[in-house]
C-alpha cells in the first residue's frame, strides 16, 4: 500500500481563496532550488468578478515594523514577484509542472488552478534572530512568503479577508563530500620564559549535524615557566548582519568550564564533549535560528553556504561557527577551529502514482503560551 501524500492547506476567512502546497520547505542544492509550486482553489461567487494573484517574496527584516530612521524603513525586499492565477491566462497544462499538482487538479476540480515559481540563484536561506523574552513584533530575519489574494488588479491594496498568507523556509543540507579535518596548532611565548607553550585543537571532522555531539580534541604541551589552568571549551556561533550594517553577533552555544590544569614541564592530551543545541539556549537574546521564530520545529541556525558568484551583502545574514579552547597563563591564552553545523541530506522520497492525499492545516507547531499577531500563521477554518 502506497503512502498518502500530506498536503498542507489554507483557507482565506470569507472562503473565496484556499491555497494547496506539498510542501513548506524548499531546498537549496547549490546548483538549483527547489521551486515553489501549489494549487489554488476559488470560489467564484465569493471573488465577485475579482482576479486572484499568487506572490512569493523574500524579505529582510532589521528591526521591528514601527522602528523608522531619518525616513528610512529596516525592511527590504530581497525578491518579490506576483503572477495572475484566475481567470488564467495559459491552459492549466501549460502552468501544471509537476505530479502533485496534477493530482491535486484531479482531487479539487474546476475551480482550482496551479501555481508555480523559481527561485534565482542568488538568495539567502531563512533565518532570524531569536528574540528575548520580552521583546514584542518582528525582529531581524530573512523570511519566506507565499501570499494569494483577490483584487481587480495587482497593485491595489490587499484585504485580509480574502488573502491566505504562508511562510515557507528555503534550506540548505550538509555537502556529501566534505574531507576536511579542522587543525589549529599555536605557540605562545611568554616574557621570562625560556621554552613556549604549544596548543593543538582538532576536531574529527568538519561538519556536525544539528543534535549531534561535537568532540574536541586538546593538546597542551606546557615547556614554559608558567603553569596553566582554568581551560574551557566552547562553541560560538558568529552571525553578521550585512546588509544595512556590519553587525556581528559572537555568542557562546556551548560551553565545558573545567579545573584541568596543566603544571610547567607537563602536558595534557583530553577530548572533550560539547552539545550546541537550542533546547539549551532557549529565551537567549540575538541568537541566530533557522526559520520562523518562536516555534518548536526550530533549531540553532545552519552555516551558511555562500555561492562563490553571490554577493556576501544580498545574503542578510550569514551564519557560521566555531570551537575555541581558552586558558589562563599569565593572561587569557586561546585557540579556535571553524566547522559547519547543518542538517543531513535526507534520502530522496519517491512519489507514487496513488491519488491518495492527506490535507492538514498550514501551520507549525506552536509554543504554549506565546501569542501570535495577525502576521503570523494562525489556525483556520478548514
Amino acid at each position: 500500500m502506497s503512502p498518502k501524500h500530506v498536503v498542507f492547506k489554507k483557507v482565506s476567512r470569507d472562503k473565496s481563496v484556499a491555497v494547496y502546497m506539498a510542501k513548506r520547505d524548499f531546498v537549496d542544492h547549490c546548483d538549483f532550488v527547489d521551486p515553489v509550486d501549489g494549487v489554488i482553489v476559488i470560489d467564484p461567487v465569493q471573488l465577485k468578478g475579482k482576479k486572484v494573484y499568487v506572490m512569493l517574496s523574500c524579505t529582510f527584516r532589521y528591526g521591528r515594523q514601527d522602528m523608522d530612521v531619518m525616513g528610512v524603513a529596516f525592511r527590504r525586499d530581497l525578491f518579490l514577484v506576483t503572477r495572475q492565477v484566475y481567470p488564467e491566462l495559459q491552459d492549466k497544462e501549460k502552468l501544471t509542472h509537476t505530479k502533485i499538482q496534477q493530482k491535486l487538479l484531479r482531487k479539487l476540480g474546476d475551480n482550482a488552478f496551479p501555481f508555480f515559481f523559481e527561485f534565482p540563484d542568488n538568495l539567502p536561506c531563512s533565518v532570524a534572530l531569536q528574540p528575548g523574552p520580552t521583546d514584542v513584533g518582528k525582529k531581524c530575519a530573512v523570511e519566506f512568503e507565499v501570499k494569494a489574494f483577490c483584487g481587480e488588479n495587482q497593485d491595489e491594496k490587499i484585504d485580509k479577508q480574502s488573502s491566505v498568507r504562508l511562510s515557507i523556509r528555503k534550506i540548505q543540507f550538509s555537502p556529501e563530500n566534505s574531507k576536511l579535518v579542522p587543525v589549529a596548532d599555536t605557540t605562545f611565548e611568554f616574557l621570562m620564559s625560556e621554552k613556549p607553550l604549544h596548543v593543538k585543537l582538532s576536531l574529527p571532522k568538519e561538519i556536525f549535524y544539528h543534535g549531534e555531539p561535537v568532540k574536541v580534541n586538546v593538546e597542551i604541551n606546557n615547556s614554559s615557566s608558567r603553569n596553566i589552568k582554568d581551560i574551557s571549551v566552547s562553541v560560538e556561533q558568529v552571525t553578521n548582519v550585512v546588509l544595512y550594517s556590519d553587525d556581528k553577533y559572537v555568542k557562546s552555544v556551548a560551553k565545558e568550564e573545567t579545573n584541568d590544569s596543566v603544571s610547567s614541564g607537563t602536558s595534557l592530551k583530553k577530548e572533550y564533549t560539547l552539545y550546541p543545541l537550542l533546547a539549551h539556549n532557549k529565551d537567549r537574546r540575538g541568537l541566530a535560528l533557522d526559520g520562523r521564530l518562536k516555534h518548536e520545529d526550530t533549531n540553532l541556525a545552519s552555516s551558511s553556504i555562500v555561492k562563490q558568484e553571490v554577493l556576501k551583502e544580498v545574503q542578510g545574514i550569514l551564519v557560521s561557527y566555531k570551537v575555541v579552547v581558552r586558558m589562563m597563563a599569565s593572561g587569557e591564552v586561546s585557540l579556535e577551529v571553524p566547522f559547519r553545523l547543518m542538517h543531513p541530506k535526507p534520502e530522496t522520497a519517491k512519489e507514487g502514482e496513488s491519488d491518495d492525499m492527506v490535507f492538514e492545516e498550514f501551520k507549525r507547531a506552536y509554543l504554549k503560551g506565546v501569542v501570535y499577531g495577525d502576521d503570523d500563521e494562525s489556525p483556520t477554518e478548514a
